[in-house]
């Protein structure tokens, strides 16, 4: 413990008082020095959680025995969870520790669930003793379910410190002040895709075929060397590490805001030269922050900054107690994630859609034909390949195809707009699902013709869903990360991330409850559910995926009747490979 504190203490004296001091060493902190050991770092640490993350189902299955009801809310609600974990990550690293400590405490966390993962796999009383049979699967008892959770729940927490914290940590170690450091910034963005896709195509191929056709134990074991590693490689660049102080986190801004607003609901809002709101000057309130322009949206919030009482202000003029008196720039703040949410609530969902194919997708797969030639199986865990594969190359075609022959046809650089990436995102999500529960038929009525659990189906079958699944992401999720970054002003631009996290977590929840309802109504008729046990072929899981296109439709109504009066034609900001980046990262 000692050495970590020490680790600790040495990366936080490298500059937190002044960024640009130098390293213990002498040599100026930062820069491609430290970024080295930070790529190093994100690599196998992505190499780990991205091998877990993929094949969580198929391990659940096959070790744990699970039913489709309980494996869907295991994996949904620890997906959710550990994207819930990002905002309490962010809120304690921009408040409290800083990003170096969030990053070792998360790795360290994620360290520890994935040797509680191994053991899982390499003990035999900590999971189900094998089917045998199709119908008769051991359950696992509670023991074995808490420690099988208490492992999940470290890598949420680890999950928590490193999503918010590994990009921006990375950012921190250049100067954008200077030409040279923007340069080197953009640079460090392909460095760190370059490392990530890389750790993503071992992680998807190689981990997950000696999970599943090897062994588990050793399949869990590898990325848990990986974690140790990269904790290891963090901790050397510790010296060199550019580190900057908490400066506290927005989330607290916007809590004070609704605070004051509501304590003055009786107050009566006059016209705005009459109006004696607190309105301080940017460098008084937050220097190096562009001042948001007063407007007259959800006027309710106004209350927040108006002066009641002189007394509210000390003898500066500045504010006593931030929770009675807002300033005017923290309501715009406010009222900014506020004109957003309904263009968020589309995002939420087309990730119901894309959820999907994570559970039920992989359980499919599981009963379906897997052979390739005599002596090959397809772990089933490879078919979320595709839809990186896919959304990799439509953000090339479009980018490197698409673009430059438009403009070199119009002599314009036009894109498409916001509205009509998102508009083909929501189709193909509801596409996505009509095209599974078509499969999903054919799979089932074929494995029953035969009377099999394993379908004679190839599982090739199943591309087409997996391959939308992954448009979805390159249309809609991409587009509505860029609307979320772009219409924030620059100090929020975390807060954009942190939301983003929020709808990926609330799909996962929206899921396991509608699984959950499904199962409970379904079953009631005296006949098979829809949804639950071992054996998809007992089930109508086909039916579940057109209820989710139907929600898919009404999705595709409210946004183009409504919500897309929300949407500005606002211009792309980064570089597609970035956004792309960003939103692999925070799937993942």
């Amino acid at each position: 413990m000692n050495s970590t504190e020490d680790a600790i203490g040495s990366a936080n004296s490298v500059n937190e008082e002044n960024p640009s001091h130098s390293a213990a060493d002498g040599k100026k902190a930062g820069g491609w020095r430290a970024i080295k050991y930070i790529l190093g770092n994100e690599s196998f640490e992505k190499l780990a959680s991205m091998s877990l993350v993929s094949n969580i189902s198929v391990y659940l299955r096959t070790e744990y025995n699970m039913g489709g009801i309980l494996l869907v809310n295991v994996v949904n609600i620890w997906s959710g969870s550990s994207n819930v974990a990002s905002l309490a990550g962010a809120f304690v690293s921009d408040t409290y520790l800083g990003k170096f400590r969030t990053l070792l405490f998360g790795s360290l966390a994620s360290l520890l669930g994935m040797g509680t993962m191994t053991l899982t796999a390499g003990i035999p009383q900590l999971h189900p003793s094998k089917c045998t049979g199709e119908s008769n699967c051991p359950q696992p008892r509670s023991w074995q379910l808490g420690f099988l959770f208490a492992g999940l729940a470290l890598l949420a927490i680890g999950a928590g410190g490193i999503r918010p914290c590994n990009i921006a940590f990375g950012a921190d170690q250049f100067d954008t002040r200077t030409e040279k450091g923007r340069a080197q910034l953009e640079s460090f963005f392909n460095w760190w895709y370059f490392s990530f896709t890389a750790a993503l195509l071992v992680a998807l191929t190689a981990v997950v075929y000696v999970q599943t056709d090897v062994s588990w134990v050793l399949g869990f074991a590898i990325p848990t060397a990986c974690l140790g590693l990269s904790i290891s490689i963090f901790l050397l660049g510790r010296k060199t590490y550019i580190c900057k102080k908490p400066q506290g986190s927005i989330f607290v801004d916007m809590a004070k805001v609704l605070a004051a607003a509501c304590r003055k609901h009786r107050q009566t809002l006059g016209p705005d030269q009459e109006q004696p709101s607190y309105d301080p000057s940017p460098e008084e309130s937050d220097p190096g922050v562009v001042k948001l322009i007063h407007t007259h949206r959800f006027r309710f919030l106004d209350k927040a900054a108006l002066i009641v009482d002189p007394n509210e202000l000390d003898g500066r003029g500045m504010s006593k107690n931030g929770w009675r008196l807002c300033s005017v720039q923290q309501v715009e703040q406010f009222k900014c994630l506020l004109g957003i949410l309904p263009v968020w609530i589309t995002g939420i969902a087309c990730f119901i859609a894309m959820d999907q194919q994570t559970t039920f997708g992989m359980l499919q797969a599981i009963q379906m034909n897997k052979s390739m030639g005599h002596h090959f199986e397809i772990p089933p865990g490879w078919m979320t390949l595709f839809s990186m594969i896919a959304l990799s190359t439509w953000i090339f075609i479009y980018e490197r195809v698409y673009i430059p022959q438009v403009r070199k046809t119009t002599k314009k650089d036009k894109r498409l707009t916001m509205q009509q990436r998102i508009s083909t995102g929501i189709i193909m999500s509801i596409l996505c699902m009509l095209v599974a529960g078509i499969v999903e038929r054919k799979r089932r009525e074929s494995a029953l013709s035969r009377g099999s659990y394993e379908s004679p189906v190839t599982v090739a079958l199943l591309l087409p869903q997996f391959v939308l699944s992954g448009m979805v992401e390159a249309f809609a999720a991409v587009a509505i990360l860029e609307f979320l970054t772009t219409q924030m002003p620059e100090s929020m631009r975390t807060v954009a991330g942190a939301i983003f996290f929020l709808s990926l977590s609330i799909a996962s929840y929206i899921g396991s409850f509608l699984v959950n309802m499904i199962h409970l109504i379904t079953r009631k008729n005296g006949k098979s559910p829809w949804l639950g046990g071992h054996d998809l072929n007992k089930n109508r899981l086909e039916n579940y995926y057109y209820i989710i296109a139907a929600v898919g439709a009404a999705n595709f109504v409210y946004f183009n009747f409504f919500a897309c009066r929300h949407v500005k034609n606002v211009e792309l900001c980064v570089d597609g490979r970035e956004i792309q980046l960003e939103i692999s990262a925070s799937r993942h």
